[in-house]
C-alpha cells in the first residue's frame, strides 16, 4: 500500500508539474483596461411634495482595469478567474430639491469566473458571474448650493454579471493584444442621497471598450 501510494503521489506531482509548465508556455495571466460609462436608471423620491420628485443621474465616464487567470483552456473554451475593478469617478446628479449631492464617485471590485468560447478564433465572446465589494463617496456640496453636511460614505456588498467579445487585431498585428469590448452590471446597495427613494439597491451599467494582453 505504501509503495501504490507513492505511485499515486508521484503521478500527481508529474502531472502538475507538467500542467504547470503546459501553463507558463500558453500564457495564462491576462491583464485588461476599458473605458466607458455607467448608466443608472432615474430614481423616484415618494412623497417629497414636489411636481417633479425624480433624481436624474448622469453618465458618468468611468474606466476598468482587470486581471485574470486563465485556469484551464482549450480551442472551444476557457475558463478563467478575473478581477475587474470598475471606478465611475463623477456621477452627477439633477433633483428639483437642495438636499441631494451635486455628484459622486464610485468603485467596485468583484473577483468573477468567467467562461470564453472560441479563445483562439478572430472573435471570442465570454459571460462573467461574481460577486465583492463596492463603495460611493458623496460630494461635500449639494446639487445647487451648500455644504453636503448629511454621510457622505457608503459601502456595500456587490453582485456582478458580465458579457462581452475579445476580437483579434486585424493582420494579426500585436498577436498578445485584443480589442475588447464589454458591458457589466455591478447590482450594489444605493449611494448616500440624503432622500429616501424606497430603494436598498440599484443597477449600475458599465458599457466600455478597451484592450486586453495575454502573457
Amino acid at each position: 500500500m505504501r509503495r501504490f501510494w507513492l505511485m499515486v503521489m508521484l503521478v500527481i506531482s508529474t502531472v502538475a508539474i507538467a500542467w504547470a509548465q503546459d501553463i507558463d508556455q500558453e500564457g495564462r495571466n491576462e491583464v485588461a483596461g476599458t473605458v466607458g460609462r455607467t448608466f443608472i436608471s432615474d430614481q423616484g423620491v415618494p412623497n417629497s411634495g414636489l411636481a417633479n420628485s425624480i433624481i436624474n443621474h448622469g453618465t458618468g465616464f468611468s474606466f476598468e482595469v482587470n486581471y485574470a487567470r486563465i485556469l484551464r483552456g482549450s480551442d472551444w473554451a476557457d475558463l478563467a478567474i478575473e478581477v475587474p475593478a470598475i471606478f465611475n469617478p463623477d456621477e452627477d446628479l439633477h433633483y428639483f430639491a437642495n438636499q441631494v449631492p451635486r455628484q459622486y464617485n464610485s468603485f467596485f471590485v468583484t473577483p468573477a469566473a468567467r467562461l470564453r468560447l472560441f479563445p483562439e478564433v478572430a472573435v471570442s465572446p465570454w459571460v462573467s458571474f461574481g460577486g465583492g465589494l463596492g463603495h460611493f463617496q458623496a460630494s461635500s456640496n449639494l446639487v445647487f448650493a451648500g455644504k453636503n453636511t448629511g454621510n457622505r460614505g457608503a459601502t456595500t456588498g456587490v453582485l456582478q454579471g458580465g458579457v462581452g467579445l475579445d476580437v483579434r487585431m486585424p493582420w494579426r498585428v500585436f498577436p498578445r493584444f485584443k480589442i475588447r469590448v464589454e458591458a457589466r452590471d455591478d447590482w450594489s446597495g444605493v449611494p448616500p442621497l440624503n432622500v429616501n427613494t424606497g430603494k436598498t439597491r440599484q443597477h449600475n451599467y458599465y458599457v466600455a471598450g478597451g484592450l486586453a494582453y495575454r502573457f
